[in-house]
């Protein structure tokens, strides 16, 4: 078993300097483990990829990352780049976005460049897994493989939000502590997996940790802008090399099937797995499956991984 390092206290946060930016983060593992990086959706700071998780992955012998996107939680938050409009937003109009997806992957490789790692594995969720997906086409040699979960090829004719989704998307962003929490139980219900629900408590402490690490709501907006503004990825994706997986929810609301099933027709030789019963969340009585994807996914791109520990 791999030696744990991680401290769960926020106390043991750090920041790095990426790509002209600060991105907060914290890692677990043996430091001489398989790199792996873990990125966050939208609006969804690092806790987002649980505690438990990652010590699972540490535990096969990855030194698992995880970090704060800009504009979001502890990492640099631009507030000189003020907001787009509705419109500007959902059409995609690529001279307002501040940033795009292609500067959240220079950041990301910016950690790397930090934290010493030539490359990594690369495990994106969401908006992540668009982040992920575009550090394989632009540094391919910087991606030893490549886990895109519940994502999209940023064609916005295939696997479009449900009404509920887009309700949740469209509606006001709470500004107090009260209704911040309400708003994230609320998603959780809507965009979450239905047979694998998430208990009241865990929705709770998880709302609350990331409002008291810091809500802002101009930085969720702007990415949104840098999806919508960084186009479809589909013609650049069937060039891509880097060993790939694509894992998706079958009852997933905000990226529907036919959005991962496109992910992997587009990448040539990617693995597909639909989890029956998921939507748009990572729920706990999946992560052991999870993580044997992830580090399958690995092995095809040469590691070296633990088998998994044995339960009495």
């Amino acid at each position: 078993m791999a030696r744990l390092r991680w401290v769960s206290a926020l106390s043991d946060e750090r920041l790095a300097k990426a790509n002209g930016i600060e991105l907060a983060y914290q890692e677990v593992g043996d430091p001489d483990g398989e790199p792996l990086i873990l990125i966050m959706g939208l609006a969804v700071q690092m806790l987002g990829w649980e505690e438990g998780f990652c010590t699972m992955l540490a535990e096969r012998g990855f030194r698992v990352v995880r970090f704060d996107n800009r504009d979001i939680g502890h990492s640099t938050i631009l507030k000189e780049a003020g907001m787009p409009s509705r419109y500007d937003m959902f059409s995609g109009r690529r001279a307002s976005a501040a940033y795009t997806l292609s500067d959240m992957a220079a950041d990301t490789f910016g950690l790397m460049d930090f934290l010493g790692m030539d490359s990594a594995h690369v495990v994106g969720v969401s908006m992540g897994g668009m982040i992920g997906q575009t550090m394989a086409i632009e540094r391919p040699e910087r991606v030893r493989s490549l886990v895109s979960m519940m994502s999209t090829t940023g064609n916005r004719r295939v696997g479009q939000p449900s009404i509920r989704a887009w309700g949740v998307l469209l509606s006001k962003y709470p500004r107090s502590r009260e209704d911040y929490i309400a708003r994230v139980r609320r998603t959780l219900k809507v965009l979450g997996s239905p047979d694998y629900p998430m208990d009241e408590e865990r929705s709770v402490e998880l709302a609350t940790s990331m409002y008291d690490r810091g809500h802002n709501t101009a930085g969720i907006i702007r990415q949104i802008h840098a999806i919508s503004a960084s186009g479809d990825r589909t013609a650049q994706l069937r060039k891509v090399e880097v060993p790939t997986t694509v894992l998706h929810g079958s009852r997933d609301p905000l990226a529907r099937p036919a959005a991962g099933r496109a992910t992997a027709k587009a990448i040539p030789g990617a693995r597909l797995r639909i989890f029956d019963g998921m939507g748009h969340d990572l729920p706990e009585e999946l992560w052991p499956e999870f993580v044997e994807e992830i580090a399958a996914n690995a092995e095809r791109g040469g590691a070296s991984i633990a088998a998994p520990a044995r339960t009495v």
